[in-house]
């Protein structure tokens, strides 16, 4: 039986390398997938997976007005799985697309994303992956200032933390760190300032 899963984690995680991982597990014994992605995240272009490996590959963008359940279910193929990245960009009706595609199509949908913004607030994607996923998985990572598990993401700019502004602002390791609870009210802006 198909599910929807909902893989999360802080940045740095490894979720995109992990949706391409799967996806090559997949077509290694010839089972085709459908890739896809948030058209929100830019920063490799449109329509692009890319880790911070340097791993990359063209998929097809989500955009907000993108139906993903006609989308799969227009395939002229049989697909195996559909996998997802930056699922924290889409919206309630994508989610609720993504159940018709494990409900009606019997194809198992595995989505990766963020979990929470730089604020501590859920993205709405992320809110209702929550509610409507058959099985939620954390990814981790280690804090940016000291050994521990991080779980929350801190927005820089020149050096400092911000924690206010808008939910979205696409960027990487200029922009974000990934950081436990402690960092992220307190963040040691000095990686040798360790107390």
């Amino acid at each position: 039986m198909a599910q929807l899963f909902f893989k999360y984690g802080a940045m740095n995680s490894g979720k995109s390398i992990d949706v391409l991982k799967v996806a090559h597990n997949y077509e290694e014994q010839g089972k085709p997938v459908v890739l896809l992605t948030s058209g929100v995240d830019t920063r490799s272009g449109r329509g692009t997976i890319a880790s911070r490996i340097g791993l990359e590959r063209k998929v097809h963008p989500i955009m907000k007005d993108t139906n993903v359940y006609e989308y799969v279910k227009n395939i002229d193929q049989r697909i195996y799985c559909v996998l997802i990245d930056e699922a924290q960009f889409l919206s309630k009706e994508h989610v609720l697309q993504l159940t018709q595609i494990v409900d009606e199509l019997n194809i198992p949908v595995m989505t990766f994303g963020l979990k929470n913004d730089f604020r501590n607030e859920l993205f709405e994607g992320s809110k209702y992956l929550l509610i409507y996923a058959d099985k939620i998985e954390e990814m981790k990572t280690i804090c940016w200032f000291c050994p521990h598990k991080a779980t929350m993401n801190l927005r820089m700019l020149d050096g400092h933390p911000i924690y206010e502004g808008e939910q979205v602002q696409i960027g990487g390791n200029e922009s974000y760190y990934p950081v436990c609870r402690k960092h992220y009210f307190h963040p040691l802006l000095n990686k040798k300032q360790e107390k």
